[in-house]
């Protein structure tokens, strides 16, 4: 046996490894794995979101539950789904005991109230008396409500940023640390002040359009001009209200879907995205919640929206916490995907982090960037995936077996943060700034051309779009379909009012 081996047989699981797998629980994997050498080796080691740390024998926690209970919070982080299913099967007991051999202990508080909050059950034990408040999540690790609950029975400090019924978490990863820092509002206010006001308000529209455009085609679908409108007007209205409520929910779905698939409540059926490889095999890629889990998990989304609201969470890790939770919990039959984008404008609007009068095309970005925006879907569905029993009928109608709500309701939402960020920031360097020099050097070029010839707009707008799709050069077909008044010098004198305009002809 080489070294490599020796020492990894030398070394135990700790935390939550070491709990699940004496309880036989199947999870969704926690993003850090615990080991405990023999040794005084450390090593860390990461690959694919995942990080495995090996720590020096003095580290080994002890033998009890409640040991590796405090060793998880300390080192593998707080994850709700995990700890609901662990105190669903250790016995009270273990618990009970543990906490009561050092019950001022900032851990075990911690664990106490975790516990009760997940359960719903109280154990027999006094409120403590002393000591002071601390929070549940430290700050420097996890994006945390501001708007904190005082829980005088463990004088803790309760500054999740959902409730027990549906509470997302957000680490705070060195990526999200490094956005956070890029000041992307300030950046963004720089981009549009090179601007006039007259260009940003005919900018605004022609957003709304790109978005609108975008976020269908993602869903590979053809809208009609009717649905488009709908939807061209719904952005308008981001800035607006608060849409995160049942009542607005359901109304906007209304004006998004075709009208045979509107909804007057959440779905009660089951849904699921797949991909039919050949006749009566499907191949899934999601499975959402079951519908009679639906209506408690959607409440629950939307206090904890209501919640952030109230509190100073990061109006970007609020968007991506309400945005992607409602996506995974798909509660209509069929917009879920456009809903869930137009949430991040609807948020991050009312909480100011989009400039007044502005919106930003972030459909645009992740429809640019497809391997990122389906890894920030896939880091959730993957996993979840094997943990799901489920049978499909000949009419492709999907039972889920087994009780599934954990996974949907205690996410880990880092990945879908990081994502989001990596498109607003995306939208602002690139996106934005090119629609806006796009219309700029519009409004110069047509300037040019009126000086040449004083065609009327909609002559212009097609000369320039015509010359952009043609390296700069009006085709023949074009001219004599379109512009066949034009002289030789004049056809000559227009096509470098574009070039100058434009310097470049992609569209």
């Amino acid at each position: 046996m080489n070294k490599s081996q020796d020492e990894f047989q030398a070394n135990r699981p700790a935390g939550y490894m070491k709990l699940l797998e004496d309880l036989g629980i199947d999870t969704i994997p926690n993003w850090h794995h615990s080991l405990v050498a023999k040794s005084n080796v450390h090593r860390v080691s990461q690959a694919a979101g995942q990080v495995e740390e090996v720590y020096p024998k003095k580290y080994w926690p002890g033998e009890t539950v409640g040991d590796h209970l405090e060793f998880a919070l300390k080192y593998d982080g707080v994850n709700l789904a995990i700890l609901s299913l662990i105190f669903r099967q250790l016995q009270e007991t273990d618990l009970l005991n543990h906490i009561v051999s050092k019950p001022t202990g900032k851990y075990v508080r911690k664990l106490w109230f975790l516990f009760e909050f997940l359960t719903e059950k109280v154990l027999p034990l006094d409120d403590l008396s002393m000591g002071n408040y601390i929070d549940l999540l430290n700050p420097k690790d996890y994006c945390t409500n501001g708007a904190k609950i005082r829980i005088r029975r463990q004088r803790i400090n309760d500054n999740l940023m959902g409730n027990r019924k549906f509470c997302p978490t957000v680490r705070k990863t060195e990526i999200l640390l490094r956005y956070e820092e890029s000041q992307l509002t300030q950046r963004c206010e720089q981009v549009v002040s090179g601007y006039s006001p007259a260009l940003l308000r005919r900018a605004l529209q022609y957003l709304y359009n790109k978005e609108t455009k975008s976020s269908f085609e993602i869903e590979k679908i053809h809208p009609t001009p009717s649905r488009t409108e709908r939807f061209v007007s719904l952005l308008s209205l981001a800035e607006k209200d608060h849409f995160c409520k049942k009542a607005q929910l359901i109304k906007v779905q209304n004006r998004i879907v075709d009208e045979r698939f509107r909804s007057s409540n959440y779905r009660i059926n089951q849904n699921y995205v797949g991909e039919t490889v050949a006749w009566q095999n499907e191949k899934i890629h999601f499975v959402s919640p079951r519908p009679e889990d639906l209506p408690n998990l959607m409440e629950g989304l939307i206090s904890a929206h209501e919640r952030m609201n109230e509190g100073t969470v990061s109006p970007v890790i609020h968007a991506a916490a309400i945005s992607f939770g409602f996506v995974f919990l798909h509660p209509f039959e069929d917009g879920n995907g456009r809903l869930h984008r137009f949430l991040i404008h609807n948020i991050l609007a009312r909480k100011g982090f989009t400039p007044r009068g502005l919106m930003f095309p972030i459909s645009a970005a992740m429809l640019n960037k497809p391997g990122e925006y389906d890894y920030a879907l896939e880091s959730f569905s993957r996993p979840l995936l094997p943990l799901v029993d489920y049978s499909i009928d000949e009419a492709g109608h999907m039972t889920v077996q087994n009780e599934t709500s954990v996974w949907y309701r205690f996410l880990d939402l880092t990945a879908q943060a990081e994502a989001l960020y990596g498109f607003i920031d995306n939208t602002i360097e690139e996106e934005l700034k090119n629609e806006l020099d796009f219309l700029a050097n519009y409004d110069q070029t047509k300037v040019g051309i009126q000086e040449i010839v004083d065609m009327p707009d909609k002559l212009i707008d097609l000369f320039i779009r015509f010359c952009l799709q043609n390296n700069g050069k009006l085709s023949k077909k074009k001219r004599e379909s379109q512009f066949s008044f034009l002289l030789e010098e004049e056809l000559t004198l227009l096509e470098k009012a574009v070039s100058s305009g434009y310097g470049s002809f992609e569209v």
